[in-house]
C-alpha cells in the first residue's frame, strides 16, 4: 500500500460524509461526464449515450450462476482501488485468496456517459455487458435504475450493509439502497505542479494567469468544471441558479479555450497530461493527486477552491445481464469491511461510505484518520457544494453548450 502524501487538519470523531450526502439528496451528481474525442465521433457518442430509452421493455435479469462459475468482471475508474508497486491490487488479491471467487479487474470508465454509450443496447436487451459490477455516478446510477438496467442486491449476500453510514442508506434515486451501494465519494478543487508553480495557486481564477497560458487541463465533467467556475463568480451551484449564471460561465470557459489558456479538456486521462507536463495546473479530483504522486514523484498538490469546490459520490450495481450476480455481492459486502475500506481509503484518498473506517484507519496511521480527503470534518465540507439536479431541458441545454467548446478544444 502506497502512503497518502496530503496535508489535513484536525479532525472531530466521525463527521464522514454526512454533510455531503445530506445535499446529494437533493442533488444528483456525476464525478465525470463527457469525455473530449474526435469533434464527429464525439457528437455522435455524446447524443446517443444522452438517450434514457423511454417508452421500451424493461429487460429480465440474467440467471445467476455464481454457484458454478467463481469469476466476476469489475469495472471501475482509473487510481481507484489500492495498489502495490508491482501493480497489484492487495485488498483484491485478499478477496480471491478467501473466497475462491477470481476477479478480473478493469480500468474501464473514463466517463459516465461515454461507458453508457458502450453498453447502453446491450443493456436494453438484458445482456451481459463483461461487467458483473461497475462503479457509476449517482445521476447515472438513478438512470440505470429508472430503466431497470440494474439487479437488485440481496441484502442477505451483504451483511456489512450495516456498516453503510446513516446518511447514504436512502438517497432519492434508490431509496432502501436496493439497487447500489457506495464505493467512494469525493472532492473537484485545482491542483498545480508545485515545481512549476511555486507559489501555488488558491482559486479557479489563478488558473487564467499569463504564466499558465497553454499549460491548463480542465475536466469534461461539466458539472465539476463549470460548477468550479460559476462557484467562482459567486454562485451557489447547490441553490437557485438559470440560465444567466450558467452562461455566464460558459462565456468564461470558452473565452479560456478560444484563446489558448486552456489546452486540455478531458476525463480520467488528464493525469497523463499533467505527469507530461502538457499541463502544470488543472481543474481535477481529490484523490487522484495524491495517487499521481505516489507513482510519479510528489510534485503536485490539490486545494479546494478558496470559492468552493464540489462533491460527488461513485456506486457499486449490479448491471442486468451479469450471470453472477451473487459473486459480486460477495465482492461488495468484503469492500465493507471497515478495515478494509481504510486500507482502500489510505491508498485512494476518496471518502469512504464505511462506518467504523475512520477508527480503522487511526490504527493504520493516527495521521490517516485526520486527511481531510478522506474523513472531512464540517469545516472542510461547509465549502464544498453539490451541483443542484437538472431538469431534462436543463440538462440538454447546458449540456449542449459545454459539448460545444469541448469539440472546438
Amino acid at each position: 500500500m502506497r502512503s497518502p502524501r496530503v496535508t489535513s487538519r484536525p479532525l472531530p470523531q466521525d463527521p464522514v460524509v454526512r454533510a455531503l450526502i445530506a445535499q446529494a439528496r437533493q442533488a444528483q451528481l456525476t464525478r465525470r461526464t463527457l469525455l473530449a474525442g474526435g469533434a464527429a465521433g464525439a457528437s455522435a457518442l455524446a447524443l446517443a449515450a444522452c438517450s434514457t430509452g423511454g417508452g421500451q421493455a424493461r429487460p429480465t435479469a440474467a440467471a445467476d450462476r455464481s454457484d458454478s462459475d467463481k469469476t466476476l468482471n469489475w469495472a471501475n475508474w482509473a487510481a481507484y482501488i489500492d495498489e502495490d508497486d508491482a501493480g497489484n491490487y492487495p485488498t483484491l488479491d485478499r478477496f480471491e485468496e478467501e473466497t475462491g471467487i477470481s476477479v478480473n479487474y478493469e480500468v474501464a470508465v473514463d466517463d459516465n456517459n461515454t461507458y453508457y454509450g458502450k453498453v447502453k443496447d446491450q443493456l436494453a436487451l438484458g445482456q451481459d455487458i463483461g461487467a458483473d459490477t461497475v462503479c457509476l455516478t449517482d445521476w447515472m446510477v438513478s438512470r440505470w435504475i429508472r430503466l431497470g438496467y440494474t439487479q437488485e442486491l440481496d441484502h442477505d449476500n451483504i451483511p456489512n450493509i450495516a456498516n453503510l453510514t446513516p446518511a447514504l442508506q436512502n438517497p432519492d434515486f434508490d431509496e432502501g439502497r436496493k439497487h447500489s451501494l457506495p464505493w467512494q465519494g469525493g472532492f473537484a478543487g485545482i491542483c498545480w505542479n508545485t515545481e512549476k508553480v511555486p507559489g501555488g495557486l488558491r482559486e479557479v481564477q489563478d488558473l487564467w494567469s499569463a504564466d499558465l497560458k497553454g499549460r491548463v487541463g480542465v475536466l469534461s465533467e461539466m458539472r465539476d468544471t463549470m460548477g468550479l467556475i460559476m462557484l467562482q463568480n459567486g454562485v451557489d451551484i447547490s441553490g437557485d441558479w438559470g440560465d444567466a449564471e450558467f452562461e455566464a460561465a460558459i462565456e468564461t470557459l470558452d473565452e479560456q479555450v478560444a484563446n489558448g489558456q486552456i489546452r486540455n479538456i478531458k476525463g480520467n486521462s488528464y493525469l497523463e497530461d499533467l505527469k507530461s507536463e502538457d499541463t502544470l495546473a488543472a481543474i481535477c479530483w481529490s484523490g487522484d493527486i495524491t495517487v499521481l504522486n505516489a507513482e510519479a514523484g510528489d510534485k503536485w498538490q490539490f486545494a479546494i477552491p478558496d470559492a468552493g469546490g464540489t462533491l460527488w459520490n461513485d456506486n457499486f450495481l449490479i448491471p442486468v445481464g451479469s450471470p453472477r450476480k451473487t459473486n459480486a455481492e460477495t465482492l461488495i459486502n468484503y469492500y465493507y469491511d471497515p478495515a478494509v475500506a481504510a486500507e482502500v481509503a489510505a491508498w485512494v484518498n476518496y471518502i469512504t461510505p464505511v462506518v467504523g473506517a475512520q477508527e480503522a484507519a487511526a490504527a493504520i496511521d493516527p495521521e490517516l484518520a485526520e486527511n481531510q480527503l478522506i474523513f472531512p470534518n464540517d469545516e472542510t465540507l461547509s465549502n464544498a457544494y453539490i451541483f443542484r439536479a437538472l431538469s431534462g431541458a436543463e440538462e440538454q441545454k447546458y449540456q449542449a453548450q459545454f459539448q460545444q467548446i469541448l469539440l472546438g478544444s
